[in-house]
């Protein structure tokens, strides 16, 4: 067991993506942060072309409108995922990007990308600074995982955690878009935003059992056990669902299942362990991932190759494992 685990990693950092080296020594190894290996596959990272340009698009967040919150190429996912890659704020052409997003927060609290809701759907069909909660609890994730001071971003916090129902997080918006809503009956919860907020919140150690997350991480595991019965704001548990695909832009099982992972607690449950081995029965031979799916805009990353194993998906699944089995140790030694 301890070879096959060896191997996974040693292929891990053989990879051509920095990013991938980069997060396994920090997440699957656990070296230090000053560690010389870590270092090294850091500024490997910083100096990629692929992360230059998505440096770039993320630069264009306040000329781009969203226009549909599952619109990979938009700006606000090359955002988070450049978080997820494990950027810093202080990292070259981040901080001007962190202080426009910084710049632009509502009254309420959450931070405002530029919409644009065409009139049919309840709009002005004009580009205007909102924010909606299926990009606002983005925003705000990007902010914490880039190390963006909670005391900065603590309104947002707080309202995030205020917007929760009994049911979970349901489709809301900012005051100033009057009366949008998404297509979906008006007291069901949102998944993909329950999703979103989940994400944000699991970032804050003091939030990690707290009574908004639980709602959160029910109203997901709930779903998933009454996945035959209807869909939610038209998102299913279906095929597509069950297809491996990254960046972390709508709703499928890697992405619930990876923001579900980061609450210790959610790890006993027997609809989580089910949602994980839906996921895990994907791997090949060798225990690697391929995409089953893919976002056009993302073609020439490993995780865009419907082809060949994926060095960055492969890697999401293991933190995945590495979580359940850390929680499993510690309740060992309760």
């Amino acid at each position: 067991m301890v070879k096959i685990e060896l191997t996974a990693v040693d292929w891990l950092l053989a990879s051509d993506e920095p990013w991938t080296r980069y997060r396994t020594t920090l997440d699957l190894q656990d070296l230090s942060p000053s560690d010389p290996r870590v270092l090294q596959a850091r500024a490997q990272l910083l100096a990629h072309p692929q992360v230059e340009n998505l440096i770039t698009t993320a630069a264009a967040f306040a000329e781009t409108p969203i226009k549909r919150h599952n619109d990979a190429s938009h700006p606000l996912y090359a955002l988070s995922t450049l978080a997820d890659f494990g950027l810093r704020r202080d990292d070259p052409g981040l901080d001007r990007i962190v202080n426009t997003v910084l710049a632009h927060q509502s009254a309420e609290g959450p931070y405002q990308s530029v919409i644009n809701i065409p009139v049919r759907f309840g709009g002005s069909g004009e580009d205007v600074w909102s924010w909606i909660l299926c990009d606002a609890p983005t925003l705000l994730y990007a902010l914490l995982q880039l190390g963006v001071e909670q005391e900065r971003v603590q309104p947002a916090i707080d309202n995030l955690a205020s917007l929760v129902e009994e049911n979970g997080w349901r489709c809301t918006a900012a005051p100033d878009l009057g009366k949008f809503r998404g297509p979906g009956r008006k007291t069901d919860p949102c998944p993909i935003a329950n999703v979103y907020a989940l994400k944000a919140l699991s970032l804050l150690p003091t939030m990690l059992e707290s009574n908004a997350v639980r709602r959160g991480a029910e109203m997901l595991m709930g779903q998933w056990e009454r996945q035959a019965e209807r869909k939610m704001y038209l998102f299913g548990i279906g095929t597509d669902f069950r297809k491996l695909k990254y960046p972390f832009v709508w709703y499928d099982i890697l992405h619930v299942v990876d923001v579900l992972s980061r609450f210790p607690y959610v790890h006993t449950d027997p609809r989580f362990r089910e949602m994980l081995d839906t996921l895990t029965d994907q791997a090949d031979e060798e225990g690697r991932y391929t995409a089953a799916s893919m976002y056009r805009a993302w073609q020439g990353y490993s995780f865009a190759d419907k082809k060949r194993p994926s060095p960055w998906l492969t890697f999401l699944v293991r933190r995945i494992q590495a979580r359940v089995k850390k929680s499993e140790k510690d309740r060992a030694y309760r």
